[in-house]
């Protein structure tokens, strides 16, 4: 025999004898298919034409008595499932006590079951045999299914955990179920036979029927096959597992229902294995399950969806690798930065000022500034690297390659420079200054690098002038010609005074369309508008230009995984409750809230952009390598 056979009736001994004798890989995920029905009815026929081509892995004979006798299995590698044959509705002739126990251990490691039926109408042997396992089923297993439900975090009926049950009827003189009236469905016309028979099927996730009507043989077992490639499918609360897992249910329910089955429900032993079932993480921006089984992160495996995921701005699960690296078969992530490793962090934020964020390839070395060129700059996604939208799981932080903390980065860059720029001259910093100033201005003002001269007296500013912007027209001008201040609540300053030009402070009542005002807030450069103003207020000597004021700027900085200030009230670590003495700290690499104690470590998070020592938190530094 080409496929592996394996008695259930007696139980293998192990579970390597088990793996054995079905000839499959202990690292194999599959499903299991059991059939039923009286005898004679051609079940081992059914499952050798359904799954193995024809080939007699199940014992068949014309005659009219049984030649399956207990229950078998077999592997059938092409669906990935363990396929179970039984007895005649599990041995007539057996006492009630046992064969009750064999239906029991075999509904309770199926995943699908089929009943096959070989007359013309649907007899009520049927529905008594259907209704009475799900009885049996529900009664025994109705506690250890609510303990899996809530160990695996199950939001879902008991009935979902169940098998699914397909009616598979085989007629030669009749029409099959609903051909008489296309309108009517077959699986509503059996659940209403159920009911006039007082039978309640609850136990099974799902009934279907598929019927073929054989005038010449042979049967035609492609609508069968096809309808259970269909629910093998479905993963949605039960998903494949290895053997091994099959064998410990078996195992559990032999030890369980060794003898006379009692009448109570302890749960002592688990008959569900977790790995029965799906695991319940929801991808956090497209909302679509997981579809490996439960526990599979022990195995090292991590979360899959069957569907393609979505971008999401909060989450920024947008991944980039390189593409010269992808092209030597490599899969190598790259993460936009404000500079490369190679880079001081003064050079750094220079080059950045100048040439924009840096993608860098720890193999290849920088392959792309953005704006390198000035103008015609190609996107990196058409040149240098491949774009990749990924799932966002629970309880995941890798994913988060952000590149929109940018605000938070120079804050973090400019205090992490502090030594360094306190030793310069003016010069630079004046350089940092008008450039940092342009990097949170709002859309109307002029760019510093443009303004050479005062827009009213025409004096030529020399590398140590200041330049001004007015609030209201956004133009560059020198102290003398801008000293005046007014609210400017049509561009969004107000209601306190902010410097402006002679010229709008003598034309203060004549204020900005209110369409083009709003249209200029758009984006949330009202929040820029006030860092710009701070930073205006406070930059001016060579410290000075370091303490940027955190508490105007954190809103417009926080990156999007940051845990808000309003949800944190203790230490995420020693829970100490924060007031105005104990200030609250951002881990930059979860983003959770920390006393100073609990996260006063510096080191650098390039996966979540930070590529200079920024603070974490005590766990976040114990973790091996980069987050």
């Amino acid at each position: 025999m080409d496929l592996g056979l394996a008695s259930l009736y007696n139980c293998v001994t192990n579970e390597e004898d088990f793996i054995r004798k079905l000839d499959c890989k202990p690292d194999q995920h599959l499903k299991v298919v059991s059939i039923f029905g009286n005898t004679g009815d051609g079940k081992s026929h059914t499952l050798n034409h359904t799954f193995f081509y024809g080939r007699e892995v199940f014992k068949t004979s014309p005659a009219q008595e049984s030649c399956t006798v207990g229950v078998w299995a077999a592997y059938d590698p092409v669906h990935k499932v363990a396929v179970i044959d039984t007895e005649g509705l599990l041995g007539a002739t057996v006492n009630l006590s046992q064969r009750t126990r064999l239906l029991l251990k075999v509904l309770a490691i199926s995943d699908l079951v089929i009943y096959r039926t070989h007359a013309d109408r649907l007899h009520n042997d049927l529905f008594k045999f259907l209704g009475d396992a799900s009885e049996a089923y529900l009664k025994h297993f109705t506690k250890e299914l609510k303990a899996t439900t809530a160990r695996c975090g199950l939001d879902v009926p008991l009935s979902t955990l169940g098998p699914a049950v397909i009616i598979f009827h085989e007629t030669v003189h009749t029409q099959l179920l609903g051909s008489d009236h296309p309108s009517e469905v077959p699986e509503k016309l059996i659940q209403d036979r159920f009911r006039k028979l007082g039978r309640f099927p609850e136990a099974f996730s799902s009934i279907h029927y598929k019927g073929t009507r054989t005038y010449n043989p042979p049967t035609d077992f492609s609508g069968l096959r096809r309808a259970l490639e269909q629910q093998l499918e479905n993963n949605t609360t039960r998903s494949p597992r290895h053997p091994g897992v099959i064998f410990k249910a078996l195992k559990a329910l032999s030890d369980r229902f060794s003898g006379e089955i009692p009448d109570d429900q302890m749960a002592h032993s688990s008959f569900f294995p977790d790995e029965y079932f799906t695991c319940s993480s929801l991808c956090l921006s497209c909302g679509a399950g997981c579809k490996n089984s439960m526990n599979h992160g022990k195995e090292g495996v991590p979360h899959e969806a069957k569907s393609r995921c979505r971008y999401s701005h909060q989450y920024d699960n947008r991944v980039y690798t390189c593409k010269a690296c992808y092209e030597r078969g490599k899969e190598v992530s790259v993460v936009p930065k404000t500079s490369a490793s190679t880079d001081s962090p003064w050079m750094g934020l220079a080059k950045y000022a100048w040439s924009g964020y840096v993608i860098e390839c720890p193999n290849c070395g920088v392959v792309y500034r953005s704006r390198q060129y000035w103008f015609g700059n190609q996107d990196p996604v058409d040149t240098v690297v491949r774009t990749e939208i990924v799932h966002v799981w629970p309880g995941t932080d890798a994913f988060l390659k952000d590149n929109n903390n940018a605000a938070q980065r120079l804050l973090d860059g400019m205090n992490f420079m502090a030594q360094s720029v306190s030793e310069l001259s003016i010069g630079p910093t004046k350089a940092v200054t008008s450039w940092l100033t342009d990097q949170i201005a709002p859309a109307y003002w002029k760019p510093n690098s443009q303004i050479l001269s005062c827009n009213k007296c025409a004096t030529s500013f020399k590398d140590n002038d200041t330049k001004h912007h007015c609030r209201a027209c956004g133009e560059g001008f020198c102290d003398s010609c801008s000293s005046k201040t007014r609210p400017v609540p049509e561009r969004g300053w107000g209601p306190a005074p902010v410097r402006v030009c002679d010229n709008c402070y003598e034309a203060r009542n004549v204020h900005l369309d209110v369409a083009e005002a709003q249209a200029d807030d758009e984006g949330g450069t009202l929040i820029a508008r006030k860092v710009g103003e701070a930073v205006q207020n406070t930059l001016g000597a060579v410290v000075t230009a370091i303490d940027i004021p955190l508490g105007l700027v954190k809103d417009a900085a926080r990156p999007a995984y940051w845990v808000p200030d309003h949800e944190i009230l203790h230490c995420h670590s020693c829970r100490k409750e924060f007031s105005i003495k104990l200030s609250k700290h951002h881990c930059r690499a979860c983003g959770q809230g920390f006393c100073d104690e609990c996260s006063h470590d510096r080191r650098a998070v390039p996966s979540r952009g930070w590529d200079h020592p920024v603070r974490v938190c005590f766990n976040c530094n114990k973790k091996p390598g980069d987050l």
